[in-house]
């Protein structure tokens, strides 16, 4: 089938324009500026008139909670909801149960989401203090890199050893991903905060809890490392104006940061509104942080933006800081959300589609994804701005149901989604029967 998109603002490698994207099956034919393409020879044409057409976004982290932990989220739900946020690609965390930590255990992620995905799927390998020696038994065509947790996170995927992290970052075939927090520091201010507070003090104080001195002495260990390995680091979800300044700027090949899209939209004042529903590893912090973080989308040191995606059932949300889940899901508003950082000028839409889809083929070296391009498959999403919806629970793609964007009205609304050529989302329809495709690498 030969589609076309006519007549919207195309917007890609740093460069706006109006044209078309001809698309020949699940690839793009070609991107042409203007309306030279003839409409006559398509078998479908989409008007984009009015709207904006970017490249799919890829999104490096997310938490779709299959296999084990099912009645949060699953790979079926959560790739509905993806399409229906406009993204067409994602990297899976290692922390299910159970972990992705065995290459037979990433093998069988591959297997359900060949069975249940509606996007395009990839997943992240999970180190462990004694697993190292799997890591040549993975195919790096098939996978984006190594997940490591070095500091205390759900799951049980701690590691916290000096000599299994040194093994980990000079063995390492492939990218690192790190979650940076230093356990001991976090336990020694939960202790002082149960102390002060009682046994579940309240989540405000989470934030002082997963302090920025956690974050930081974690990172700087992290870096360290790869520095001293030659190792390819990418830290996730950065949440200090602190750790920002470890970063150098536009270093796409060494070491790079992922800004989490609840990081950029929430600070310590949200708390009293929206309680433990933006609890989250590492905390959501203080106004300057958030600013900080919003600078750096500008200035080079945020390399990507991701959701960290992570539902829960709202009843395990409820709490403080002890007893709360940490986690939420954000997949399906995040390009909107980011949207309307644009709108508030705090970016360009360029610079956001680098940060959300180039940058992350790049970093990850996603072959034919990320950028409008002949012979790139053809994963398009459609934008349209001045589009007022508000989020409900109806709209809630997403298992769990709720999210912290309740109530909150948006200007941008993802009008079509499509993965590999196929119309996956169509105002407000997810085409369940659609299945996508595994991401290959380098």
């Amino acid at each position: 089938m030969k589609t076309f998109i006519k007549g919207g603002t195309i917007v890609n490698e740093g460069h706006s324009f109006v044209g078309t994207v001809v698309i020949n099956g699940e690839d793009i034919d070609c991107v042409e500026c203007g309306s030279t393409a003839q409409a006559d020879a398509a078998d479908r044409v989409i008007d984009a008139t009015g709207c904006y057409v970017l490249p799919g976004v890829i999104d490096d982290h997310v938490h779709f909670r299959e296999p084990g932990l099912t009645e949060k989220a699953d790979i079926d739900s959560e790739s509905r909801a993806a399409a229906a946020g406009g993204i067409t690609s994602f990297f899976d965390m290692p922390n299910t149960i159970p972990q992705t930590t065995t290459p037979e255990a990433l093998e069988e992620k591959f297997r359900l989401a060949g069975e249940k995905s509606h996007v395009n799927y990839s997943f992240f390998y999970g180190a462990t203090s004694d697993n190292a020696d799997t890591f040549s038994r993975l195919d790096p065509h098939a996978i984006p890199g190594i997940k490591v947790f070095m500091g205390s996170s759900t799951g049980n995927m701690l590691v916290d050893s000096d000599d299994a992290l040194e093994r980990i970052f000079r063995e390492s075939p492939l990218p690192l991903m790190t979650h940076c927090e230093d356990t001991g520091i976090i336990s020694r201010n939960m202790a002082e905060a149960k102390a002060r507070y009682g046994d579940d003090p309240d989540v405000w104080a989470h934030p002082l809890i997963r302090s920025e001195e956690a974050c930081l002495a974690s990172t700087i260990k992290a870096i360290e490392l790869a520095v001293k390995h030659g190792t390819q680091l990418h830290i996730a979800h950065i949440s200090t104006a602190a750790e920002l300044d470890l970063i150098p700027a536009d270093c796409l090949h060494t070491i790079t940061a992922e800004a989490a899209v609840g990081h950029l939209l929430f600070s310590f004042v949200d708390y009293e509104r929206l309680g433990s529903r933006i609890k989250v590893n590492p905390a959501i912090k203080s106004a300057r942080d958030m600013m900080a973080l919003r600078q750096g989308l500008t200035d080079g040191r945020i390399s990507v933006v991701a959701t960290d995606h992570a539902p829960h059932l709202l009843s395990q949300k409820q709490g403080g800081c002890a007893s709360a889940a940490s986690g939420m899901p954000m997949i399906q508003f995040s390009l909107p959300a980011m949207l309307e950082l644009v709108t508030d000028g705090v970016l360009t839409i360029e610079r956001m589609v680098e940060l959300m889809a180039h940058n992350p083929a790049r970093i990850f070296q996603v072959r034919k994804r990320g950028f409008l391009r002949a012979g790139y498959k053809a994963d398009v999403v459609i934008v349209r701005p001045d589009t007022s919806w508000v989020v409900t629970p109806d709209t809630i793609v997403s298992k769990c149901k709720w999210s912290p964007m309740e109530g909150h009205t948006f200007n941008w609304r993802v009008e079509k989604t499509l993965c590999n050529g196929h119309l996956v989302y169509d105002n407000g329809q997810v085409d369940a029967g659609f299945l996508g495709q595994k991401i290959e690498f380098r």
